[in-house]
C-alpha cells in the first residue's frame, strides 16, 4: 500500500505534475481551489497530455485576465498574486508537451507573468544574466535583507523544473536565513534549454564556476561563503560542481544522484517492465541531453 498522495491514482507522472502546482501555494504562486478545478476537468482524461496542456493553460489565461483587470483598477498587489499563479499554471501546462513552438510560447507566457508577479510581490528578486561560453545563462538573484557582504547559494534545477519555481520554494526560504540566492537555469534546464537550446552536460562544474564568478563580482556577496545546491537531477550537478570547484564552501544535494547513469539504468528497467513510476515523459531525457534517442542518452550519461 502506498502512503504517497496521488491526485490521479496509478498515474505517477500526472500526480507529480499536480504536486508541482499544489506545493507552490505556500509562496502565493498557486491556489488550491484553482488547481482542483483543473484536476476535476482532467480526471476523465488521465494520460491525455494534450488535454493536460489545454486545461492548465486555460486556467492560466483566466487568472492572467484577472491580473490585468486588477492592474487596471490600481490593485497592484492583487495583480501580482494573480500573475504569479498564472505563471506557475503556464509552466505546469507546458510540462508534458513535446518540444515545439507551442511549448516555447507557453513558457514565454510563464516568464511574462512571472516577471510581472515578482515585481509586485517579491521586489527583492532581480533578473540577471550570467556570462557563459560566449552567451549567458538566465537567472534570478534573490537578495537577502542583510547589511554588508553575506553568504550566497547557487541553486540549480532538476530534469524538469525551472528557476521560476526554485527561486520561490527554495529562494524565499533561504533568503529569510540571511543568504542570497542565485536561482539559475543551467545547461539542459528551464529557459537555457527552452529558449536558448543549450543541452545538459556532465561537467557541471563549468556552468557552476560561471555562476560563482558572477556572484564573486557582486559587492553584497561574501565570495568565500558561496554554496552550490541542486534538487532532483541537480542532486548530481551540485556534488559534481562542489567536487571539481574548490571555491564552493558548501554543497546541498536535495536528493542526491551520485551516478546519474545508474539512475536511468534503473528507470529504464521500470519502464520496460511496464511500470509507471517515472516522473518525466519519454521525450524529456533526450531533449535535455540534446540526444536523438534513449540509446544515445545512455551513452552520454556514461560520463
Amino acid at each position: 500500500m502506498s502512503h504517497w498522495f496521488e491526485y490521479f491514482p496509478g498515474n505517477h507522472m500526472w500526480s507529480q505534475g499536480m504536486m508541482f502546482g499544489i506545493e507552490m501555494q505556500t509562496w502565493g504562486a498557486a491556489a488550491l481551489g484553482e488547481i482542483d478545478q483543473v484536476g476535476q476537468k482532467l480526471k476523465a482524461h488521465v494520460g491525455d497530455n494534450e488535454r493536460w496542456w489545454q486545461e492548465w493553460t486555460a486556467m492560466a489565461q483566466r487568472v492572467e485576465g484577472f491580473a490585468d483587470a486588477a492592474e487596471r483598477d490600481g490593485h497592484r498587489l492583487t495583480a501580482g498574486s494573480y500573475y504569479l499563479r498564472a505563471a506557475i499554471y503556464y509552466f505546469c501546462g507546458e510540462r508534458f508537451i513535446a518540444p515545439s513552438d507551442r511549448k516555447w510560447d507557453t513558457y514565454r507566457s510563464c516568464l511574462r507573468c512571472f516577471g510581472k508577479g515578482i515585481a509586485r510581490r517579491y521586489p527583492a528578486i532581480e533578473r540577471v544574466e550570467v556570462p557563459f561560453e560566449g552567451t549567458t545563462l538566465p537567472a534570478w538573484f534573490y537578495k537577502a535583507d542583510v547589511v554588508g557582504a553575506a553568504p550566497a547559494v547557487v541553486m540549480f534545477d532538476g530534469l524538469d523544473n525551472a528557476k521560476e519555481m526554485s527561486v520561490l520554494f527554495g529562494g524565499a526560504e533561504i533568503t529569510r536565513r540571511g543568504i542570497h540566492v542565485l536561482a539559475i537555469d543551467g545547461p539542459g534546464q528551464g529557459e537555457a534549454l527552452r529558449l536558448q537550446g543549450i543541452p545538459s552536460r556532465h561537467d557541471y562544474e563549468v556552468p557552476a564556476r560561471a555562476a560563482l564568478d558572477y556572484l564573486a563580482g557582486r559587492g553584497e556577496v561574501d565570495a568565500t561563503r558561496v554554496a552550490v545546491m541542486g534538487f532532483s537531477m541537480g542532486g548530481y550537478y551540485a556534488p559534481r560542481a562542489a567536487a571539481m570547484e574548490p571555491r564552493f564552501a558548501a554543497c546541498v544535494a536535495w536528493g542526491g544522484h551520485f551516478d546519474y547513469h545508474e539512475a536511468w539504468v534503473r528507470r529504464r528497467k521500470i519502464l520496460e517492465s511496464g511500470g509507471s513510476k517515472v516522473s518525466a515523459p519519454s521525450f524529456q531525457l533526450p531533449w535535455v541531453l540534446g540526444m536523438p534517442d534513449m540509446a544515445a542518452c545512455m551513452k552520454k550519461l556514461e560520463n
